[in-house]
């Protein structure tokens, strides 16, 4: 049976920490899911479709370690 949790608060409350709380409850697993869904939803919106996201990879400077 699936977990539900509920908070009655007025929107805007200054003392609101529900949602931080409820992600941390989550753990990092569920929030990073959470984060890349945020992404995909975004590059639908803004693309009308959602490639695999990459991380940005860019190399300033080869230096030899001594």
């Amino acid at each position: 049976m699936p977990e539900f949790t509920e908070a009655y608060r007025k929107i805007g409350d200054p003392e609101d920490r529900f949602d931080i709380a409820f992600r941390q409850r989550q753990g990092a697993k569920a929030i990073f899911q959470a984060a890349l869904e945020l992404i995909i939803n975004s590059q639908i919106v803004r693309q009308g479709h959602a490639d695999e996201p990459r991380l940005q990879r860019t190399v300033e400077h080869f230096q030899k370690l001594k």
